[in-house]
């Protein structure tokens, strides 16, 4: 279980299933995530056995989290990062189990989307999965350090930078060429930073102290602090991850291909 909290805090501390700014109970859902799809709403994971998942066995956990599938067969929505957590192992993800079967368990049932269609039709994520979603737990590379395989790992699978830091298509697939570029239609409608490190659009005038610290205190090079998603997800989970994961977290980042995205601000819009 211990490790399993670890493994949570590694996920951001899925704080997106937190209604933080409304006072929600921990990870009773309800919180809304607005998107340019619509406006989905997050799910109660807390063990509670009739509105949360406190009735699902070990295989429904694993298939929801690596297959975005749900007990009774329901595709997931997208908006939840299965895309990302499919990559996780065997052993994060019972433990992961673990830790959650032991959080409080709250009765509030789960609150219909508000997304217009095609976008809210959930017979259509199936098709969009033969498109966009490729299963499989990560793969390290041997061409690489231990430290680059996990830092990989955990920005790629846990922590799931990809599904907020790449652009996305209008079908909301994410535009691989583009990973970890930035967008303009992030979370909430928020702008996400490019995090490749090209030296003008990116962060290539940082250097890996400088992503690592960001992930444990949410302040940039130039003090400036980080807002919005990133913020809650570095309260919530990165900060209480090792210096020595932060550090491989950091390490991947920082060899990523550099791509010029500027990604515009909402005064540079105007």
């Amino acid at each position: 279980m211990a490790r399993g909290e670890y493994i949570f805090r590694a996920t951001g501390g899925c704080s997106c299933h937190t209604d933080i700014k409304s006072g929600g109970d921990f990870l009773a859902g309800g919180r809304p995530l607005n998107t340019p799809f619509g406006i989905f709403y997050s799910p109660n994971i807390t063990p509670d056995a009739e509105t949360g998942i406190g009735a699902w066995s070990g295989a429904d956990f694993v298939r929801a989290i690596t297959e975005g599938v749900s007990p009774d067969g329901a595709h997931y929505f997208p908006v939840f990062p299965y895309t990302a957590f499919t990559g996780m192992s065997a052993a994060d993800l019972a433990d992961l189990k673990a830790y959650l079967d032991t959080v409080p368990p709250v009765r509030r049932p789960n609150q219909s989307h508000d997304v217009d269609p095609p976008f809210g039709w959930r017979f259509t994520v199936g098709p969009w999965k033969q498109l966009f979603f490729e299963p499989g737990a990560f793969q390290p590379r041997p061409d690489r350090s231990a430290l680059w395989n996990r830092g990989a790992y955990l920005a790629t699978a846990l922590a799931h930078c990809s599904e907020c830091h790449t652009p996305r298509n209008r079908l909301g697939g994410l535009e691989r060429e583009k990973w970890f570029a930035g967008t303009e239609q992030g979370p909430d409608g928020r702008r996400v930073p490019n995090i490749t490190p090209h030296g003008e659009t990116g962060i290539g005038r940082w250097d890996g102290d400088d992503v690592a610290a960001l992930l444990k205190t949410g302040l940039k090079p130039d003090y400036d602090d980080v807002q919005g998603a990133m913020e809650e997800a570095i309260d919530q989970g990165y900060k209480y991850l090792t210096d020595e994961d932060r550090a491989a977290i950091a390490d991947y980042v920082m060899s990523l291909t550099p791509i010029d995205n500027h990604v515009a601000s909402k005064s540079e819009k105007k």
